[in-house]
């Protein structure tokens, strides 16, 4: 049988099966199946729990053997196999061997990586698909994100509003377990059962001396020195890139929308939505501001940050900062300074 890490649970409800297999790239989501397995079989009496890390010269006769003796301490045991690669080479034979002929009072879990077709296909997965249950996880799609930290931190008692979720998505860049880390942590900040854009803003960079709030209104306001002297204040304190990013975007989309009067909204970007409310130095020196092309280098220096551009981030950030400030002229490139 096999399943996705959604019908797993109530798989586990009828009862546990003789051999498990459980694959995929996404740490998180492995370790969360394999951890289901684990505490239904205790559940169920599997009380001794062996693990065998099923490397290159991993001895296979020892796990064939071990299958076949008595347990000294418990009547029913759980033999935990991680298998890194997917392939057991000459351990192939001892799976299918398990899957097919399963000792009595034994459950064998299997943990390694994603399976592609090929893989998929060879003869012991194909036992354990027969004889037991394979489990497969899929990474969650970028856009699928902020729902699935939406659901994650409901099934902790809070509720994450969408601009938070999708500003913990830009941070953790795709991230599961870091992502499902900031939701237990948003989770025992929040007072009211709410996390909000603010708390997860002051959860990651109130905390430091200088303020990503602070550097967004000097450089929207011109004020160049300041605004270089706060960004090399938060790249000192480890500030993350992309919450310096997300201040720098937050200040322009203030300016456009003041500008044209109406809310400037980013196609799929809900986090980065928000405006600023301008400041009055800001929306004096707004109408000779370039603010199209400061909003395409904020683009290009989100790729950069994200590594899907070449350049450095703090390279990009310092240009993109300066060029809002007015030192240097909006480009993609490093800029030049302007007359």
């Amino acid at each position: 049988m096999r399943l996705n890490a959604e019908q797993l649970k109530q798989a586990l409800g009828r009862g546990i099966a003789p051999v498990y297999l459980v694959s995929g790239d996404e740490p998180l989501l492995v370790g969360e199946a394999t951890d289901a397995i684990r505490a239904a079989a205790r559940v169920a009496g599997y009380l001794e729990r062996q693990v065998f890390f099923c490397d290159r010269g991993f001895a296979w006769d020892e796990l064939r053997q071990a299958t076949q003796s008595l347990s000294l301490f418990a009547e029913r045991r759980l033999f935990d196999l991680r298998l890194p690669s997917g392939k057991p080479e000459k351990g192939a034979a001892v799976l299918i061997d398990l899957a097919t002929r399963p000792p009595p009072d034994v459950v064998c879990l299997v943990s390694t990586e994603k399976l592609d077709r090929k893989a998929s296909e060879v003869p012991w997965v194909r036992a354990f698909e027969e004889h037991g249950v394979w489990v497969t996880t899929s990474p969650v799609a970028t856009a699928a994100l902020p729902g699935w930290l939406r659901a994650r931190a409901a099934a902790l008692g809070v509720a994450l509003d969408a601009d938070a979720a999708q500003l913990i998505v830009d941070r953790v860049e795709g991230n599961l377990l870091a992502g499902q880390q900031e939701i237990e942590k948003l989770a025992l900040l929040a007072t009211d059962q709410r996390i909000d854009e603010a708390l997860v803003l002051r959860s990651v960079g109130n905390s430091a001396r200088y303020d990503v709030y602070q550097l967004g209104a000097a450089a929207a306001a011109g004020d160049a020195q300041r605004t270089l002297h706060i960004l090399l204040g938060l790249k000192g304190e480890g500030t993350e890139p992309t919450l310096i990013l997300w201040a720098l975007v937050r200040e322009l989309r203030g300016l456009w929308q003041a500008r044209e009067r109406t809310r400037l909204r980013s196609a799929g970007r809900g986090g980065w939505s928000q405006a600023a409310t301008p400041s009055a130095e800001a929306l004096a020196r707004m109408g000779k501001m370039p603010l199209a092309a400061l909003l395409r280098q904020a683009h290009y220096t989100d790729r950069v940050v994200k590594g899907l551009a070449g350049g450095d981030a703090w390279t990009a950030l310092t240009g993109l900062a300066a060029a809002i400030a007015g030192a240097l002229q909006a480009t993609v490139d490093s800029g030049r300074v302007a007359s």
